[in-house]
């Protein structure tokens, strides 16, 4: 089966990854590879990214990532997985800020994500162990640093 992932760039940031990155981390971390899958995944400036965190999450602010499960499956020949948000200019910050190379943190952010898509979550320290640690496994797998380590500078 395939996965049809959308990548939709209405940011004026540099150093956005390719569209094909986007695609590869997102197909990474889809789970089961045997099913057909959809999602979108759009990349924002802060105005966008604050609206959407106030009506979604009543936060006064652009946060780093967004992610809007479908839920269900909508019909029996494709299974939507639902669209991601990615807010460019406090991906950019995030990544000086924590010293992180600016692409490890995209793919973080792009797995992230599309896990909560399928139902991870980390509201407790069960379910943050076991997103996390697929997090570093498939980060690993691109050549990229523990994101929750201090010291992950490349």
């Amino acid at each position: 089966m395939s996965t049809y992932i959308v990548v939709q760039v209405v940011s004026d940031c540099l150093s956005i990854p390719a569209k094909n990155d986007f695609i590869d981390w997102a197909n990474a971390a889809i789970d089961n590879q045997s099913l057909e899958r959809e999602l979108t995944i759009r990349i924002v400036d802060e105005e966008e990214g604050k609206s959407l965190n106030k009506d979604w999450r009543q936060k006064e602010y652009a946060t780093n990532i967004l992610s809007f499960p479908m839920g269900d499956t909508v019909n029996e020949e494709l299974n939507i997985l639902g669209d991601i948000v990615i807010c460019a200019p406090v991906v950019l910050r995030e990544a000086q800020e924590q010293n992180k190379p600016i692409q490890a943190h995209w793919a973080h952010l792009v797995i992230h994500g599309v896990l909560h898509l399928q139902g991870y979550d980390h509201q407790n320290d069960d379910e943050a162990s076991e997103m996390e640690t697929k997090e570093i496994t498939l980060l690993g797998n691109f050549g990229y640093a523990n994101p929750y380590e201090t010291n992950n500078v490349v």
